[in-house]
């Protein structure tokens, strides 16, 4: 078994009797590559969150996945999201649900990295929200998200596409919507490897797709020159990786002990003041020990109305290997019990870092008010290199160097490649992904 490769090929099935040839293009083939459907959710008020619109029609959701969307794509406190908002989650999928890139072979998932599986059991939703005032609604405010579903787990790329597409379609609504799952339709298929061009809304977004064979800490994308595009590509560094620095910022001093936790797959909850910061967040955790892929579960944002909640929070079993990412007070009580919570305050978009956070005793999370920090016991493997962490600080806390800084996943590869406990940080390593 590679450590660097997932377990291969879960979900893939024999042909069916009567299943289509896989030669013959199946409809909606190269939109369903990259997205399993488009979704519109907004607030009725008489059924509360509800699904306004699937595109492709014809895409069939189960209530399950309809609800579960429903829930996760409005944040659990409306008061501090007026404006624009966009974040992610990850929700599992209802069981016997097949999407249409069961039905030929994915090449895609042989080349692609670990980390960049096609997820079999999962959909990612990506959200963009919006909440304004509105006089000529009964609530006073206009409460509704686009999502893109999608089995990639490609943030940066859906989270930029949304930008674009997102305001155009409050304004314009189905129609400019249709125009673009078309144009997505278009879109050639992602091939690890392969540097894209994606047109959409008289833009051109330029992406290169990871591949398992791509050389660790190798040069962001650059511009092509072998097209002359007009009007000029909007290039994408990345289609999925977050400034693990901003996401980070506060518990950058601990970055060493988060790092043997996501290695070890322990129980974490992500406390944060917003699903763009929760989301944000456990995405960066699980990216923090790249190329490694994650091996348990994890959901960036995840609610009291999820299918899981009650799985995930019982106090007669001991917590499950996950990683949760929540922002309702209520959670601060429910998790008592987990053995790491992670207590964060809002970001810092630039200037100087915010005032780290210290590691707390678990018995100190009790009320509300909670002060930002890291409750737990644990001890590090690791001693702390104190020279790496001021080396982070130093380069976070400048915004003219934060433009040239590196991967923090890269940072955390050197250290441990270069210190004289190499050895034993491998053997970690190797023993958390052969077991």
């Amino acid at each position: 078994m590679d450590p660097f490769d997932s377990a291969g090929t879960l979900g893939y099935d024999q042909p069916e009797k009567g299943a289509v040839n896989p030669a013959t293009p199946l409809p909606w083939a190269r939109f369903s590559s990259w997205l399993e459907c488009v979704c519109v959710v907004t607030f009725d008020l008489e059924l509360g969150q509800a699904i306004e619109l699937v595109y492709p029609h014809d895409v069939k959701l189960t209530e399950k996945e309809k609800t579960s969307i429903c829930y996760l794509s409005f944040p659990d406190s409306y008061s501090g999201c007026l404006g624009d908002t966009q974040f992610s989650f990850r929700v599992r999928q209802s069981v016997g649900q097949k999407g249409s890139w069961f039905r030929q072979e994915d090449t895609y998932n042989r080349d692609a990295p670990g980390t960049l599986q096609r997820e079999p059991a999962h959909y990612y939703g990506y959200v963009y929200f919006r909440q304004v005032k509105d006089g000529s609604v009964k609530r006073g405010y206009f409460q509704k998200s686009l999502v893109l579903v999608s089995r990639l787990p490609y943030v940066n790329l859906f989270q930029s596409l949304l930008k674009l597409v997102a305001p155009e379609y409050f304004e314009k609504l189905e129609p400019c919507l249709e125009a673009v799952c078309n144009e997505i339709d278009q879109w050639p298929a992602p091939v690890p490897g392969q540097t894209l061009n994606l047109p959409v809304m008289g833009l051109v977004m330029q992406a290169r797709i990871p591949s398992k064979h791509d050389k660790p800490g190798g040069s962001p994308l650059k511009q092509s020159c072998k097209e002359n595009l007009l009007p000029a590509p909007m290039v994408l560094p990345t289609v999925h990786e977050l400034d693990l620095f901003k996401c980070f910022q506060s518990v950058l001093i601990h970055t060493q002990m988060l790092w043997e936790l996501m290695l070890l797959g322990e129980p974490v909850v992500v406390m944060a003041p917003s699903p763009a910061v929760s989301s944000e967040t456990v995405l960066a955790l699980i990216s923090s020990i790249s190329p490694l892929r994650y091996c348990c579960d994890h959901r960036p944002y995840f609610t009291i109305h999820d299918s899981e909640f009650k799985e995930y929070t019982s106090r007669t079993q001991a917590p499950p290997n996950v990683i949760l990412g929540v922002t309702n007070p209520f959670f601060i009580k429910t998790f008592q019990h987990w053995p790491h919570v992670i207590r964060l305050g809002d970001l810092k978009m630039s200037g100087d870092l915010p005032k780290q956070v210290k590691v707390k005793k678990l018995a100190k999370l009790k009320t509300l008010d909670t002060k930002p920090g890291v409750y737990t016991a644990y001890k590090t493997f690791l001693h702390k290199d104190k020279a790496l962490i001021k080396r982070l600080l130093k380069v976070s806390g400048h915004s003219e160097a934060g433009k040239h800084r590196p991967p923090l996943a890269s940072v955390f590869r050197f250290q441990v490649k270069s210190r004289s406990l190499a050895w034993g940080a491998h053997s970690l390593i190797f023993s958390v992904n052969w077991a």
